[in-house]
């Protein structure tokens, strides 16, 4: 049986290679989707580096056939910009809702487009669905641009007849999602530049100001022993001045380490997300944000045709937080066992008992995805109200460090200009 080398990717878009035996490329191209690959390309073992099979090639028939597109797929390794797929699925859900047929509508939007990246993306999917291949089988090939939740929810509304509903509602959730997002990063924007300023100019003295007085001091004194302040920050000046390179290698090191210990260590990633949860002052805001994209990512799901366990699994995917993803696996388990969301929901500690209780009723009375959007929207409000109160209290709590900072280093460098003015007064 001969051999042939390929190269695919998975659905996360990670890259892979190998090599294995089929009867022909054809058969290779169906194995490597059995094992969940999206095949890039296929070569008979020993035919020569990047040449492709005639078999492999002439799978997809006719051009803009679907097992073409398999093997050859344009921008498969591009990302697009989550604001522009946004745009892009406000425009198609319009033009669907306008009466468009989809291929017509995707080839509109691919003349069009600007970015070379989503063009791409539009052109294949245009040509995938013109060789008979549905939306959804034709977004699973490009897992960089449209994630799980896109793909399900695109796939619940070709089943149900409501595509251009479905893309409404997604627009409109990714809409707020980073309507949310982008107020948390406005609210991190001051703190963040305060406190660079604050340590340029701490540094500025402790490494150019300090050392001069030191000087003067030596002169001035004559041998006679400084204030323990001021000796205190003479002390950190030179400790800062002869290891600046040492402590600064070690702040990258520990951040560099730190980074990958909680992303590739389940333990500490766990106890990371646990503690962001509970911090002071952001700890609420996190929570909020987390509970309110629990919920607005599942109520969206449901309404939209997708079943509750493979919209539970779907946002434990994309919950961004380590406790809450572990909830959200227990109510799956739950569910699929036959039993009620709220009981795990409630024992899991992470949820709010209004949530809970209000998705209670929601089960209860056969309404939950409109009780989840609601409790979403509810949340939304309050993490509004968490980022002006956070922003508000950390304002003059930075001015007051800095303030009491730099005081402290004025005042060390003051002490001793006493002691010499004293001396200076005795003698005359």
């Amino acid at each position: 049986m001969p051999k042939y080398e390929y190269t695919a990717v998975d659905a996360r878009g990670k890259e892979t290679s190998g090599e294995m035996e089929s009867d022909s490329p054809a058969g290779a191209i169906n194995k490597l989707k059995e094992m969940g690959y999206f095949p890039t390309k296929i070569t008979e073992a020993g035919s020569g580096k990047g040449r492709k099979s005639k078999a492999a090639s002439a799978a997809g028939g006719k051009k803009g056939g679907w097992q073409q597109m398999e093997i050859n797929i344009p921008g498969i390794t591009d990302r697009v910009n989550k604001k522009l797929l946004t745009i892009f699925t406000r425009q198609l859900a319009t033009l669907i809702d306008a009466g468009l047929p989809l291929l017509r509508a995707l080839r509109t939007l691919e003349r069009q487009e600007r970015n070379a990246a989503l063009k791409k993306t539009i052109t294949a999917l245009a040509e995938a669905v013109e060789g008979g291949s549905t939306m959804s089988e034709a977004m699973q090939h490009h897992p960089r641009v449209f994630d799980r939740l896109y793909i399900n929810m695109i796939r619940a509304g070709e089943a149900g007849g409501v595509l251009e509903v479905v893309l409404t509602r997604l627009a409109e959730f990714a809409e707020k999602a980073q309507k949310i997002r982008g107020k948390v990063l406005a609210a991190s924007v001051y703190p963040i530049v305060v406190l660079t300023i604050a340590i340029s100019i701490l540094f500025f003295l402790m490494t150019y100001i300090v050392p001069k007085f030191q000087d003067i001091f030596r002169d001035l004194l004559e041998g006679a022993p400084l204030p323990p302040l001021t000796q205190a920050v003479m002390n950190t000046s030179k400790l800062i001045r002869e290891n600046v390179l040492v402590v600064g290698g070690g702040v990258v090191l520990f951040v560099v380490l730190f980074n990958f210990l909680i992303k590739k260590v389940p333990a500490i990633t766990r106890l990371w997300d646990n503690f962001k949860l509970n911090m002071p002052a952001f700890g609420p805001m996190i929570r909020k944000v987390g509970i309110s994209r629990f919920t607005r990512t599942l109520g969206t799901l449901i309404s939209s045709g997708v079943p509750i366990l493979q919209g539970l699994m779907i946002v434990k995917e994309t919950s961004g937080n380590r406790v809450i993803a572990d909830a959200v696996q227990r109510v799956h388990d739950s569910v699929k066992e036959g039993e009620s969301v709220v009981r795990p929901l409630e024992a899991s500690k992470v949820f709010p008992p209004m949530v809970v209780s209000m998705i209670d009723v929601g089960e209860e009375t056969g309404a939950l995805p409109e009780m989840l959007m609601k409790i979403a929207d509810n949340y939304d409000e309050e993490v509004d109200n968490a980022v002006a109160g956070i922003t508000s209290l950390l304002e003059p709590m930075l001015i007051v460090f800095l303030a009491v900072v730099v005081g402290v280093i004025v005042v060390a460098l003051f002490l001793p200009l006493v002691t010499i003015l004293t001396k200076l007064g005795g003698a005359a």
